[in-house]
């Protein structure tokens, strides 16, 4: 029985420690649906994108933008 349960545990771990997939696809879809010409390095537009297309919020979006060159 214990065999069984190290052998049931060690695929649960494996899974849990797999990357998450990307979302990018989406995420530049919906960030040239509000800008057609799209910059990353613009903060304002950077901003934007985060808030609306990744859901976040300002202090994160704002380190996520610095973090790519925004200015």
């Amino acid at each position: 029985m214990p065999r069984f349960a190290v052998l049931l545990a060690i695929p649960l771990l494996v899974l849990s420690c797999s990357p998450q997939e990307e979302t990018t696809g989406s995420t530049n879809k919906c960030a040239n649906n509000l800008y057609g010409s799209y910059n990353p390095k613009d903060r304002d537009q950077c901003m934007d994108v985060c808030i609306k297309c990744d859901h976040g919020v300002t202090t994160t979006c704002s380190t996520s933008c610095m973090l790519k060159g925004a200015r």
